[in-house]
């Protein structure tokens, strides 16, 4: 099927055509791993992760490598503070991420690559970045020198005049232009480094990713995902990396998700409202998060606040409730787990709305019109067929990973408090005017057997005889 994707270069959604159509293959730019991941961190991991699971059922193959960060200066003044070791830190982190990620429902990557791994890689680039008259090599730095590679900021969109603004850039003494960025830089005896052509030292951070790809992707890739604050620097240096060693196509497609907003701020750490994915899971189910992530669509900004995890909750419970009617009219397991990956074996509204450049948000949707439809049907034929489905579509978004009774822990309806609250929530739809997210409450209600009233005098229920 044809698949649309927004590519961050051309600034628009193009035709995606994979450099070969038997193995696409895809990068994305991981964590840094000095601290517990915050909530921020699992966006382009969850975002991806459906890109994957979608990707594979189109195409026979996906080689799919996500990086870790192990070198790099916080990683370094948290060891500084801590006493611990850069290694074990790193490698404490790093576990503590992928654990976390996991509860979230992602899978993991194919290949999962860590920059200290990769330094012969990274020194031969280097070199040949300075054989090919783009990179040159003051006082122990080689930095790359951004003037020679006429289309630097294409990636980004910014002029050389405007490089400077907001750009993790260091100015110093020894760099020909204020816009070169480093590649390689000296270590002291207290930090880790390794010897080089250029003296002992450490890689910069843009290359270690250039090194990576190359290293087990190729010179040219399909996708290149992340965060949209790595288009610049890190994103626009990458490409002038890959470009200049002679790989003109590098990527072919530049995907970069929005940022999450938290109380009208962007989540980072500078401004002191993390929230840590470990934290969110002492309060919420894993696929409640993943929900929440995938609500709004992957470009776009979104706000993440308890509003949103607590609908999440709900849009959530409309589909295991469907599920555990459908579970309960008969057994469909062999059908689910029937292992054959056909395009035709999956829902059609879900494909389409993911083949439109991964509308999460459409594609949830149309799970909860498979939902609406098991609720109402009495035919059983058919609500096996609608739960195949709703099952299928599910893997592609990674919900409904469990059964309805492990999900709610039991088969007994859910207290009158609980559908107390739902009503409450529904009228606040309706005064809204958010008519669909009624619908969809009625319809939760509709599958715990509650029948609803509406009158001028509010808003009644009681369970169906």
């Amino acid at each position: 099927m044809d698949i649309w994707l927004h590519d961050s270069k051309s600034r628009s959604k193009r035709l995606f055509e994979p450099l070969n159509e038997e193995e696409i293959s895809i990068y994305v730019c991981g964590p840094t791993v000095y601290d517990r991941a915050h909530i921020g961190n699992a966006v382009p991991t969850v975002v991806f992760d459906v890109l994957v699971r979608f990707l594979r059922v189109c195409y026979p193959r996906v080689k799919y490598v996500a990086n870790i960060t192990d070198i790099d200066d916080k990683i370094n003044k948290k060891a500084t503070e801590t006493g611990e070791s850069i290694f074990a830190i790193t490698k404490k982190f790093a576990q503590y991420y992928r654990e976390d990620v996991s509860a979230l429902g992602v899978l993991p990557p194919d290949l999962e690559t860590y920059a200290t791994d990769h330094i012969p890689q990274i020194i031969e680039l280097i070199d040949s970045l300075i054989e090919g008259g783009f990179a040159y090599e003051a006082e122990q730095h080689v930095l790359f020198h951004v003037p020679a590679f006429k289309e630097y900021g294409r990636l980004s969109n910014r002029t050389l005049e405007d490089m400077l603004d907001g750009a993790r850039v260091e100015v110093a003494p020894y760099k020909k232009d204020p816009k070169d960025f480093v590649l390689w830089k000296p270590s002291t005896p207290d930090l880790p480094g390794w010897e080089s052509p250029w003296g002992r030292g450490r890689p910069g951070w843009h290359i270690e990713c250039s090194a990576m790809i190359r290293s087990h992707l190729g010179p040219t890739i399909d996708i290149h995902g992340g965060g949209s604050d790595l288009l610049f620097p890190h994103h626009e240096n990458e490409l002038a990396q890959g470009s200049c060693l002679g790989d003109a196509s590098y990527v072919r497609y530049w995907m970069h998700n929005g940022m999450l907003n938290f109380a009208g701020e962007k989540m980072a750490k500078s401004v002191g409202n993390i929230v840590t994915i470990n934290e969110l899971l002492e309060d919420y189910d894993g696929e409640v998060i993943r929900y929440a992530l995938l609500s709004g669509h992957y470009r776009q900004s979104l706000l993440f606040e308890e509003r949103l995890l607590e609908q999440a909750k709900s849009s959530l419970e409309t589909l295991y409730l469907a599920r555990r009617k459908a579970e309960k009219s008969s057994s469909v397991e062999d059908q689910i787990n029937d292992p054959s990956n056909r395009l035709a074996d999956y829902p059609e509204e879900v494909l389409t709305a993911l083949a439109d450049d991964l509308n999460t948000p459409r594609a949830l949707s149309a799970m909860h019109g498979l939902a609406r439809a098991i609720n109402r049907e009495s035919d059983q034929q058919k609500v096996r067929d609608l739960h195949r489905n709703l099952v299928r579509g599910s893997e592609l978004l990674g919900v409904l990973s469990k059964s309805s009774s492990e999900y709610f822990q039991t088969d007994d309806s859910l207290d009158t408090a609980k559908i107390d609250e739902l009503i409450s929530l529904r009228k606040e739809a309706r005064a809204n005017k958010d008519f669909s997210r009624a619908d969809e409450i009625r319809d939760q209600l509709v599958a715990m057997n509650i029948v609803i009233e509406d009158s001028r005098n509010g808003t009644t229920w009681r369970r169906k005889e």
